[in-house]
């Protein structure tokens, strides 16, 4: 039963009649923020579509890149974009978990802990073209990689780990304490248990995370263009040592031209890696709600 008297209820409902019409102008301000929001998407949206669909072909797949817009194609850039997707994965992936791993159950609490996780979260938020200048020192001309598929994959790897690793820290920690202690009461070590018992339950988050951050990956445009990726390229690469171009660069590439034709060829680019994006959140999705666990 309510402790409340009749006075003391009265004053309740008077301070909460007074907060509401507060309350309905914040959430009207958050709703009309929204609406511009998706207003605005909406509109580059339908405005891309309308110039880059009649230009969506299978040629515009096959074809190499032109200086005549009716035979420009996004092949190269299409197959640059795989291979540095391919390469960022594979570094990025053991790299990252392999951090968050031993820094949530292996590494002793402390000061020096402490100060890495500040500096992982500091590494998350730096501007994507400091990392291109320091791919340009370090590998392109300080491990004399050149301009190569790999040279801008180990560049992108730099950029996505402090995302990977806070994500997969961040799905490490959603795992109860209850499963470590029960693999240690039947006799399991540190390392098997986590090998056995927190990682295989932890891998939705962290592949939900990695997935995220190629994407975000996919579409970076400013550390490429520092490390001189090629915006004409009339070739495929076939090994990672091949120089390269990306959707991004290619893209930027064909709306700095004049011809009003190109503009319709970029608009169609945009589409094709909207939905190269779409399509990795979406599965990023599923795999979170597929296999996400209940504790």
């Amino acid at each position: 039963m309510s402790t409340l008297t009749p006075t003391a209820g009265s004053a309740v409902r008077g301070r909460r009649l007074e907060r509401r019409p507060r309350e309905l102008a914040f959430m009207s301000l958050l709703l009309f923020g929204l609406l511009v929001g998706l207003v605005t998407l909406l509109t580059l949206v339908i405005d891309v579509a309308i110039d880059g669909v009649p230009s969506l072909s299978m040629e515009f797949l096959t074809n190499l890149d032109s200086r005549f817009a009716e035979r420009a194609g996004i092949y190269p850039a299409l197959i640059g974009t795989l291979w540095l997707m391919f390469l960022v994965a594979l570094f990025t992936l053991p790299l990252g978990v392999g951090a968050a791993v031993y820094l949530h159950e292996f590494a002793p609490k402390g000061r020096a802990t402490r100060f890495i996780d500040l500096n992982i979260a500091n590494l998350a938020a730096v501007p994507s073209v400091v990392y291109g200048l320091l791919g340009l020192a370090v590998f392109v001309r300080g491990a004399e990689l050149g301009r190569s598929v790999l040279a801008g994959a180990l560049t992108l790897t730099l950029l996505l780990l402090p995302m990977v690793v806070v994500a997969s820290r961040e799905a490490l920690r959603g795992v109860p304490d209850s499963i470590r202690q029960a693999s240690y009461g039947v006799g399991a070590t540190r390392v098997q248990t986590v090998r056995s018992q927190v990682l295989p339950a932890a891998i939705p988050g962290i592949m939900t995370g990695m997935i995220l951050g190629l994407s975000r990956a996919i579409g970076e445009t400013a550390p490429l263009i520092t490390l001189g990726a090629l915006t004409y390229v009339s070739f495929v690469p076939s090994n990672p040592m091949d120089r390269f171009t990306a959707m991004p660069i290619q893209i930027f590439n064909w709306t700095s031209r004049p011809q009003e034709e190109f503009q319709h060829v970029a608009a169609a680019g945009i589409l094709l890696l909207l939905g190269v994006l779409l399509g990795m959140n979406a599965l990023a999705i599923w795999i979170r709600s597929r296999y996400e666990r209940s504790w």
